[in-house]
């Protein structure tokens, strides 16, 4: 095998890495019969330079005889870090790039001292299956990715708003409780932009979402305040949210509000990991 050389990214490289993100999206996808995470070239190229300029985002990029063949991001925000996305040019796979980009990003995280690193996977891809099981991940949560029509709809009881800096404190005590380690660098972005709600009870907060979206997660008390929080969505964003196939009740829920299975993921961990105390929608970083 010719030599791969593992660099930093930088937004320069997102245009070719976005491109590549999209083609090995859609190879792998089309070649199980599922719609691609990444719909068109400009899509790949708007993640990758919003992950690439990001202050909070650890990027490499795989070069092959000085050409750009793949890239991976390190997620940062929270002590907790989350992997992706990874992609390697369809033309130059199963030749190991895959697992130098991921001991790369995972060589920073021990280096950060992260408790532990996760990330959501494609179950139908057997062969990052392999290889994150390969590199210690373990499989904790069977996902599906639902999709559908906003709901726009209240519910009883449980009020939801739009989340303030004043939210910070509680939405990240509630997320220490279900998951034990806060999510408090996501949040504070996405309520600095504007996307972030939470449901309250009697005036408490026992919910958040940062965004409905395929790259937002939300922590609950228990079903109702999740329902809350997904049925006051006016969309569902992206390929759509990630629903953990084990909870039942909410996966029927969703379904009987006519959201629809896109396809099946994998939520897996290395390192520190908790049972879920209570309700939740992972994103894709986990």
């Amino acid at each position: 095998m010719t030599a791969v050389t593992i660099r930093p990214a930088s937004p320069d490289d997102a245009a070719v890495c976005g491109r590549i993100c999209y083609e090995a999206f859609r190879t792998i996808s089309e070649a199980h019969g599922f719609p691609p995470d990444v719909p068109v070239p400009e899509a790949g190229i708007g993640i990758l330079t919003w992950l690439f300029s990001h202050p909070r985002h650890f990027c490499v990029v795989a070069e092959l005889d000085g050409r750009v063949v793949g890239s991976n991001c390190l997620d940062e925000r929270s002590s907790i870090a989350g992997v992706g996305p990874i992609t390697i040019d369809p033309a130059v796979q199963n030749r190991r790039i895959g697992r130098l980009l991921m001991e790369a990003v995972l060589d920073r995280a021990r280096q950060r001292g992260a408790p532990g690193v996760r990330l959501v996977q494609a179950a139908f891809h057997n062969r990052s299956l392999a290889l994150y099981n390969g590199l210690g991940f373990d499989a904790r949560e069977p996902l599906s990715v639902m999709q559908g029509p906003g709901l726009r709809r209240e519910t009883d009881g449980l009020p939801v708003r739009p989340a303030t800096s004043a939210d910070l404190d509680a939405c990240n005590r509630l997320c220490m409780r279900v998951h034990g380690m806060d999510r408090d660098g996501e949040l504070s972005e996405a309520i600095s932009a504007g996307t972030a709600v939470v449901v309250e009870r009697h005036g408490k907060i026992t919910g958040y979402a940062t965004i409905m979206a395929f790259f937002g997660h939300a922590v609950a008390e228990g079903n109702a305040e999740l329902q809350a929080l997904i049925g006051a969505a006016d969309a569902f964003q992206g390929p759509g949210i990630l629903v953990p196939t084990r909870n039942a009740g909410l996966f029927r829920w969703c379904l009987g509000q006519g959201l629809r299975v896109v396809e099946p993921m994998t939520l897996m961990s290395l390192g520190l990991y908790n049972e879920p105390a209570g309700a939740y929608l992972p994103s894709i970083a986990y």
